[in-house]
């Protein structure tokens, strides 16, 4: 390579000194949110290794989870991005126990990307480790870590080195978390509970529980859980693909793909096409 060329070989690119932690809040109580730093900064997140950011939704919703997450994601210098909601509260595990975690993370499934507190196995099957409402005081459910299909959004480990990332088609406070999740896993990465103790006053602090939604707005639960449904109803319909060079059908089906994917249906495709266009 000409030695004035302007390209840089990638692997001769040095690392340059960033925080080990990054970690992001929805605001909409600044007291709770002070709380919630002081029992990171308390936890031995410090300056020195973390940096912290937050969206101010006190006054208006500046940004719902997927925009505020995805401006987070562009601007986070950390190893771990985590995403932590505003009455979370560190108090007996603290960072030496998490950088543990993910040291065993490390060896036991390399290709992780998410950790959390809490998550769904299969239907009807939870791994928890948690002090929360309402599952109760310094809960345990399942055996950890336990590799799970999604990860509460209370509090997200995120490894930047994997770039996950969120649907521009949803919208909310919602299904992010399962979002992040279905994508980490459709680009080969896992999600986990792994051990990691905190309190999340979770219903215990939010105004107005109990009281019916209207469901005239499209962001009350329901209706943003039916728009999550249409979006993978969508996202994982099955489809021809034609590229350049071939041309393929994928589905979640085995048996769909080994029938369809054959060269004589190929050319009954393509001829269909013709007709109909």
């Amino acid at each position: 390579m000409n030695t004035f060329s302007p390209a840089v070989e990638i692997d001769s690119i040095k690392e340059k000194n960033t925080p080990s932690f990054s970690v992001f809040s929805l605001v909409t109580d600044h007291e709770q949110y002070r709380d919630m730093l002081k029992s990171y900064l308390e936890a031995g997140f410090t300056i020195e290794n973390t940096e912290f950011f937050y969206v101010d939704n006190s006054n208006t919703n500046k940004h719902d989870a997927y925009t505020g997450t995805r401006n987070f994601f562009n601007i986070a210098r950390g190893k771990y991005l985590i995403l932590s909601h505003q009455d979370i509260l560190l108090h007996d595990h603290k960072r030496p126990q998490l950088e543990q975690v993910i040291t065993e993370m490390d060896q036991l499934d390399p290709n992780w990307a998410i950790l959390g507190n809490a998550g769904g196995i299969v239907p009807g099957k939870l791994a928890v480790r948690i002090t929360d409402y309402p599952y109760g005081e310094n809960v345990t459910i399942g055996n950890l870590p336990a590799k799970v299909t999604c990860v509460d959004g209370n509090f997200m480990l995120i490894k930047r080195e994997a770039h996950i990332g969120l649907s521009r088609d949803l919208r909310g406070f919602h299904f992010y978390d399962i979002d992040l999740c279905l994508l980490a896993d459709i680009m080969g990465y896992s999600s986990y509970v792994v051990d990691f103790h905190l309190h999340h006053a979770g219903g215990e602090s939010v105004r107005g529980v109990g009281k019916k939604a209207d469901e005239s707005s499209p962001f009350t639960f329901n209706n943003l859980r039916k728009s999550f449904i249409k979006k993978y109803q969508r996202a994982f319909a099955p489809r021809w693909i034609q590229t350049t060079c071939t041309m393929m059908h994928i589905s979640g089906s085995r048996l769909r793909n080994q029938l369809l994917n054959h060269k004589h249906i190929f050319s009954v495709q393509k001829r269909i096409h013709r007709w109909f266009k």
